[in-house]
């Protein structure tokens, strides 16, 4: 593609660095940015730098959060006894929506994956393990995509969680292997949730 400035085309390049932009629609976007007020443009960029430097993560679930502890971790309208493990916060935002959990949750921040040089030690396990350790808890609900990364991750998380003689459980496979939480819509979601079965039950399918 050529352009005819290096201001343009350097803002063309960082935008297309984005998932799922292409330097067709990064340069839309930037000509967008462009016939903006200065004003507009200004708001733009202060509102991802401050983005960057505020946000949080829960020091309980390390979901993200404009707080120290999240709201979800704060309510008392949740339900305290029970944890919903996921990858990460598009999955606490996708199971939300759905409506049909009530319990807390803990964000992993990602999955076992040693072709990508992921291990145990990269994701918030240990946090976890902590909380379950700590008391009180009645029930962990592993909500992770249904792939090869997500099944190593819960075959991981099920060994560590054994020893606490809880109920562990996973989301019901009304998701296509293969898929991932974020992208599933509500109801099959809900569903899942709702329909979930103990761990060592799914390894027998």
């Amino acid at each position: 593609m050529n352009f005819s400035s290096k201001l343009l085309e350097d803002a063309v390049n960082e935008f297309s660095k984005l998932p799922g932009v292409g330097q067709k629609t990064a340069l839309r976007l930037v000509l967008h940015l462009l016939n903006k007020e200065q004003e507009e443009v200004n708001q733009f960029g202060n509102t991802f730098i401050k983005l960057k430097q505020q946000i949080k993560h829960c020091s309980i679930c390390r979901n993200i959060s404009d707080f120290t502890v999240c709201e979800i971790c704060t309510s008392l309208k949740r339900d305290k006894e029970t944890i919903c493990v996921v990858e990460d916060t598009r999955d606490v935002m996708a199971i939300e929506n759905t409506g049909q959990y009530f319990g807390v949750y803990h964000v992993l921040g990602g999955l076992i994956s040693p072709m990508d040089g992921v291990g145990p030690t990269d994701l918030f396990i240990d946090g976890l393990v902590s909380r379950v350790a700590a008391g009180g808890i009645k029930e962990i609900i592993l909500a992770l995509s249904p792939n090869m990364e997500g099944d190593t991750t819960l075959f991981y998380l099920y060994k560590r969680l054994k020893e606490f003689h809880i109920p562990v459980t996973t989301i019901a496979r009304g998701i296509a292997f293969g898929g991932e939480l974020e992208y599933t819509d509500e109801i099959t979601l809900g569903r899942s949730i709702i329909t979930r079965v103990p761990y060592e039950t799914a390894m027998m399918k």
